[in-house]
């Protein structure tokens, strides 16, 4: 709990560690001597001892479907005052009734509050919490780094058979993230193969393809403007856009690699746009020079930008609610949208890239390229 607090990630108001010790045990130790010389054993002392101040389930009461057990101890005045606790009567086996106060020794003990385990371990708890604005996996990392940094300086030592880990919220992202390592390049590699299917042209693909790298720069950029303090800073009809759509830095966190995960689907929807329908504009004009390339690609892009603008703002008015949300899993939508409407307002530079590159390719591949015009 001390050096947790001299960790600069972490808020020290809120670090809080189990008291283990405080609460007083009445421990009643057998006095081994003793019991031997009364012909008594270990087991038989413990069995009366149990019985009287702990109980034994005698029986069990069923009512309808529930089930209650029955013990049997001696009455609370025989068993809450140690010299009530000391005339408890053991039978030995001869007969003879000896006090347990001439079996037993009692002590006042310190203890814990409460006995917690884990794997069968014993354990205690010291719970803490971040700094605003920070991701909950780098404070963790932060804190580890501490500590260790302490242990190997000597001013940290752990008692023998003693350890600590940290556990919390912060492990759902890190077994998260290891599993979106392999989703996101297998989510690729499956866009790469549907868009070769289409246009069965590596290098048509590839410019396509491309579409998404742009709309990735995009959701990067937006997830940036958002930790900007003058981004939005102004009012619209008497509201503040800051607060209208919660511009707050925001860490990448599972919703956010989720919500590139769902811009790289649609990011390619200009380019498949763009490239279906050169390819057909060229089929059907066939150019041979370099004029007629150009005036066929501008005059294809110029068809697809209605299109290509439609799919775009469809894409963002639906997802700009989302960025309104306010309750329970705005936490959660908001950062999964804020990639997929930055990466697509970034994505429309693809009206301009698929062409121009698909223009440059029919120029390299024409026999007639160095054609003067």
């Amino acid at each position: 709990e001390k050096h947790l607090k001299d960790v600069a990630q972490v808020e020290a108001t809120t670090v809080i560690a189990d008291r283990v010790v405080g609460k007083p045990y009445l421990e009643l130790i057998i006095d081994r001597y003793a019991i031997a010389r009364h012909g008594l054993t270990i087991a038989a002392v413990q069995k009366v001892i149990q019985t009287a101040i702990g109980g034994v389930t005698a029986t069990t009461s069923i009512e309808g479907r529930e089930r209650f057990a029955v013990r049997v101890r001696y009455a609370r005045e025989r068993r809450d005052d140690l010299e009530e606790i000391k005339r408890i009567l053991v039978t030995g086996p001869d007969g003879v009734h000896v006090p347990l106060g001439d079996l037993i020794d009692i002590e006042y003990v310190r203890g814990p509050m409460t006995i917690k385990s884990e794997d069968t371990f014993l354990v205690g708890y010291v719970i803490f919490d971040r700094k605003p604005g920070l991701a909950e996996v780098d404070v963790v990392e932060a804190a580890r780094r501490h500590l260790d940094h302490l242990r190997e300086s000597g001013v940290l030592s752990l008692a023998p058979g003693v350890s600590y880990s940290f556990a919390g919220s912060f492990e759902s992202q890190v077994r998260s993230e290891k599993t979106l390592a392999v989703v996101l390049p297998v989510a690729l590699l499956l866009i790469f193969v549907v868009l070769y299917l289409q246009f069965r042209s590596v290098l048509t693909t590839s410019m396509v393809f491309a579409g998404v790298f742009v709309a990735w720069a995009g959701g990067f950029v937006m997830v940036w403007l958002y930790g900007q303090p003058w981004f939005l800073d102004f009012h619209f009809l008497g509201a503040s856009l800051r607060d209208l759509f919660h511009i707050h830095p925001v860490n990448l966190s599972v919703a956010v690699w989720v919500g590139f995960l769902a811009l790289f689907g649609i990011a390619t929807d200009d380019g498949v746009l763009m490239a279906t329908y050169m390819d057909l504009t060229f089929a059907r004009k066939r150019p041979t020079t370099r004029r007629e390339i150009r005036a066929a690609t501008v005059e294809a892009a110029t068809r697809r930008v209605r299109p290509a603008l439609m799919t775009s703002a469809t894409t963002i008015l639906a997802l700009m609610p989302v960025l309104t949300l306010t309750g329970r899993g705005a936490d959660i939508m908001i950062p999964m949208a804020i990639p997929s409407v930055g990466g697509m307002l970034i994505a429309l530079l693809t009206l301009f890239t698929v062409p121009v590159l698909y223009s440059l390719r029919e120029e390299r591949r024409h026999p007639t390229y160095r054609e003067q015009e």
